[in-house]
Parts: structure tokens; sequence; C-alpha cells
């Protein structure tokens, strides 16, 4: 696979243009796993926005909160590791709003008090 992907990626190289290269050449770029990673967590971030529409009681408060700490965490790290990935900070941090959202619903219809 790895030779597949050399090639490949050495044939793109040719036809990505000019405006594009710095992007296409960037330690967190298109060519990287520190770019698609971010790109397909968008999901969770569509799966909590839809969820806005489901009931408040239906909703599960440990799952929004592992999902809200585990958005915090990686946009910390996101900002610690080289380079530093804005895209998965920014994924993350959507995340972590959506999901503190969720449980702050899903608290006030438990009737939990803090």
């Amino acid at each position: 696979m790895s030779v597949l992907y050399k090639k490949s990626m050495s044939a793109l190289d040719k036809i990505v243009p000019a405006k594009l290269q710095p992007l296409w050449q960037h330690p967190a770029g298109p060519k990287t796993v520190f770019f698609w990673a971010p790109v397909f967590k968008w999901g969770l971030v569509i799966a909590g926005i839809a969820d806005l529409k489901r009931p408040a009681d239906k909703i599960s408060p440990s799952q929004c909160g592992a999902l809200l700490v585990t958005g915090l965490i990686w946009s910390r790290y996101s900002l610690v590791i080289i380079p530093k990935n804005w895209s998965l900070f920014s994924v993350n941090m959507f995340v972590a709003l959506t999901q503190g959202y969720q449980l702050s619903r899903a608290v006030s219809a438990q009737g939990w008090k803090a």
C-alpha cells in the first residue's frame, strides 16, 4: 500500500495548482492523516447538531459527557503537537460545544440539580 500511496501522491503533485501547493505540501496537509482525521470527525459535529431535534429526555448524559471531555482533551492536544493542527483544534472545539449544549439539555430534562 505504501508504494501505491507514494505513486498516487507523485502523480497528484504534478496536477495540484501552484496556488494550492502551500496547503498541499503543509506538514498537516491533505497528504497526511493530520488533515483527513479532522475532516471525517466533522461527522460527530453534524450528528450532535442533528440531535438537537431529539427530545431532551432521550439524550444520553454519559455519552454527551464523554464526547465533551474528549473534545476538550483533543483540542488541547492539537495545540501542543508539532505541527499545530488548527483543523483538529476547531473540530474538537465544535464537538465539545455541541455536546456541552446537549449535556445541558439532558441534565435539565432529567431534573438534575447541580
